[in-house]
């Protein structure tokens, strides 16, 4: 089994900042990639960024030039910088990890518990 545990989310003013953290655990062979999604209630699911072998990232417009994300190897952790934050940033955030198993050679997809950010004008 394979289990991941976000936390950092919160309540903050514009402009503010976060920093939410992701760690997976349990049956790991290797991380293919790690990031985060959000969802803002009645709106669809969106990628935020991830990060890939090599650490290649990806992000989303909306986010470029604020947000910065950065894993931790050693820890399967993912962190998420959220800087310069808008309102239109609130939603719940959901780690996601791209895991293959141990035992097997295929990747499969696992999602956090979702940590709720909030951010007042």
């Amino acid at each position: 089994q394979v289990q991941l545990v976000e936390s950092g989310g919160g309540l903050v003013q514009a402009g503010g900042s976060l920093r939410l953290s992701c760690a997976a655990s349990g049956s790991i062979f290797s991380i293919n990639a790690m990031g985060w999604y959000r969802q803002a209630p009645g709106k669809q699911r969106e990628m935020v960024a991830f990060i890939m072998g090599g650490d290649r990232t990806n992000y989303a417009n909306s986010v470029k030039g604020r947000f910065t994300i950065s894993r931790d190897n050693a820890k399967n952790t993912v962190y998420l910088q959220m800087n310069s934050l808008k309102p239109e940033d609130t939603a719940v955030y959901y780690c996601n990890v791209l895991v293959v198993p141990t035992h097997t050679t295929d990747d499969y997809q696992y999602w956090g518990q979702g940590t709720q950010v909030t951010v007042s004008s």
